[in-house]
């Protein structure tokens, strides 16, 4: 069977410790795997589709191909065919032939899903609206380096809470056993499905879940605070807005002041001070925003070794039933 890494609870919390460790072994020995050098017959070629700019998803994924032994196929904005000339199911079964892994950074859930249940190599979600597992990757495995153990520590989503990033810190957090928090204004709070979803897997890891509209309730002693920023792609026109609505949601010394006193700091990136954080705490000494960054590189490495191998893993076991 193919793996595929499509959304955070796609990795068991067993599955997800062994890629957290994997990339943190990747992180001291960058070149200690060829998973993508073939067997002596030249480099495998992956493919890297972006219909979404990207800066740290295209130059992670492109560094840890080619660290991997690997060709990184670069396809960017504009420059296929898939969904419009052609269909996402036609397209997944032409690249299947032609690339050993799938990445992907699009728009709608339901079109990468459709990939992967037309490919028969792992296909990787690079961000889609709904979620964003790769950033999650690196995050745990920042917070993994800075805090140890992730089970037991309280992670705090802040700002815009009805977008992909505050998805992703609910599953993922939860399946490493954390107590994650979201606050965000009402009618900008994760949907019901996503909660849902997170407290199911909570139930299984002994994390939990809170959602508030109260910042001092969901700040108050966390380990770790993160935050987004409040206008994501296509949402400009809605920026003076969103300014205004989100202000008391605002990553700043305040906030900070209420967390654990080695309480660190996390941001996706891009980042714009002096609205969703301030220059003070992502400048400041409890911020490991570009440990975080860097981090990319290694989670993603980890991620694509363990798929490939996971996958070719499954797929003999399954060979070796069937021929009994």
């Amino acid at each position: 069977m193919t793996r595929h890494f499509l959304v955070d609870t796609d990795l068991s919390p067993a599955e997800q410790a062994e890629v957290l460790d994997l990339a943190l072994e990747l992180k001291k020995a960058p070149y200690s795997k060829s998973t993508f050098a073939g067997d002596g017959a030249g480099q495998q070629t992956v493919a890297v589709i972006f219909d979404k700019t990207s800066t740290r998803t295209r130059v992670s994924f492109a560094a840890g191909i080619a660290a991997l032994g690997g060709n990184p196929l670069i396809i960017n904005p504009g420059e296929a065919q898939i969904g419009h000339k052609e269909s996402v199911a036609d397209t997944a079964k032409v690249l299947e032939r032609m690339v050993s892994t799938i990445v992907w950074r699009t728009y709608t859930q339901s079109g990468l899903e459709e990939m992967a249940a037309n490919s028969s190599v792992p296909v990787i979600n690079a961000l889609t609206d709904d979620y964003h597992p790769c950033q999650l990757l690196a995050d745990l495995l920042t917070i993994k380096e800075h805090k140890g153990e992730l089970a037991g520590l309280t992670m705090t989503y802040m700002g815009d809470s009805a977008n992909n990033m505050a998805n992703s810190y609910l599953l993922a957090g939860v399946t490493a056993g954390m107590h994650v928090r979201i606050t965000g204004p009402a009618g900008y709070l994760p949907a019901d499905a996503v909660v849902l979803a997170a407290q199911e897997r909570a139930a299984q890891t002994g994390g939990s879940v809170l959602i508030t509209t109260d910042v001092a309730e969901a700040v108050a002693g966390a380990d770790i605070l993160v935050t987004d920023t409040w206008v994501s792609m296509g949402q400009e026109e809605e920026k003076a807005a969103r300014m205004e609505l989100f202000t008391e949601y605002a990553l700043d010394d305040a906030a900070l002041a209420q967390a654990a006193p080695d309480a660190i700091v996390l941001h996706c990136l891009p980042a714009y001070r002096g609205y969703e954080i301030s220059a003070s705490v992502i400048d400041g000494p409890q911020s490991v925003v570009w440990d975080e960054a860097e981090n990319r590189l290694h989670a993603q490495k980890a991620l694509m070794v363990w798929l490939v191998e996971k996958s070719a893993a499954e797929a003999a076991a399954t060979t070796s039933v069937a021929g009994r």
